[in-house]
């Protein structure tokens, strides 16, 4: 059985525990606010964005010739994997990797190529032997539109070159704090279904096009590669800082729980040691008459 010294000491680190993850929680909190509010205001852009390249897709009629648009036989691909930047946040990390995981799997490794954003997905797959083309920081405060386009310019350069034949997008979609969802979308060769071409159909919508339908989805084409990376970082923030805001509470009640167990058997043991005191001391008194 412990010392009531040793459960003193294990009181105190449960209470610093708690203490940090409190902060922690509250840290992410107020990061959260503000990643929700950014995805929340680019998602009205993303979703136009594709029902218009779907729109503009029916316009030209097929007739379109772009490099992004290119299909041929899959054997090497690219996968733009966005994981977390750092620990702490439950789950959030291992169902991202187990979706990515899932998605490389049916590929060696010389049949693939990763652009890993932020640190947990470059560790893992650098383990495992993948060769990563870019590494790249995910900005926890805020992504920036640049960040996305410097990623989509590498992806873009790996496809038109050849030296992968698809690209895929894995992260994880915003829910809320409590549900975030792994994901992997295919990015490049673009086409009806990355576009949403059935959306944009139902949506009943005519638009006139100058100069033309064919002109304007090729100057778009790569601008819609880097929103929908855009898209895809600003729904990994949020999606981090909500899953770790979600742990961090957890853990901080444990910590609670534990500090009350503790406290409970530190009672019980100092009452089992005052109860042993009187009882040496009644004994004393009893054979000393």
């Amino acid at each position: 059985m412990p010392t009531t010294r040793q459960i003193r000491t294990r009181i105190r680190t449960a209470k610093n525990i708690q203490q940090i993850t409190k902060a922690m929680k509250m840290v992410a909190a107020a990061r959260l606010k503000k990643a929700q509010d950014r995805v929340q205001a680019a998602r009205p852009y993303s979703e136009k964005m594709r029902e218009v390249m779907a729109s503009l897709g029916e316009a030209a009629g097929g007739s379109v010739s772009h490099p992004l648009l290119e299909t041929r036989e899959v054997n090497r691909v690219g996968f733009i994997v966005i994981s977390a930047d750092r620990g702490l946040c439950g789950s959030y990390s291992t169902n991202l990797l187990k979706k990515a995981a899932e998605a490389v799997r049916p590929y060696q490794s010389n049949q693939t190529r990763i652009l890993a954003v932020a640190r947990k997905g470059a560790t893992y797959f650098r383990r495992r032997n993948y060769p990563i083309s870019a590494e790249y920081e995910l900005n926890m405060t805020g992504a920036a539109f640049a960040e996305a386009q410097e990623i989509g310019s590498q992806a873009r350069q790996l496809y038109i070159s050849g030296e992968v034949d698809a690209v895929y997008l894995v992260y994880t979609k915003f829910i809320s704090a409590l549900t975030q969802r792994p994901l992997t979308i295919p990015l490049l060769p673009l086409s009806a279904e990355a576009t949403g071409e059935g959306e944009a159909s139902a949506g009943g919508e005519d638009y006139i096009y100058e100069p033309g339908a064919e002109a304007i989805l090729s100057r778009l084409l790569p601008q819609y590669v880097d929103v929908v990376i855009y898209q895809a970082l600003l729904e990994a923030v949020a999606s981090e800082h909500g899953s770790r805001m979600t742990a961090m509470s957890s853990a901080t009640d444990n910590a609670g729980k534990m500090i009350s167990t503790l406290t409970l058997a530190l009672n019980r043991a100092r009452q089992a040691s005052i109860t042993k005191e009187i009882a040496e001391i009644v004994g004393g008194a009893e054979a000393m008459k």
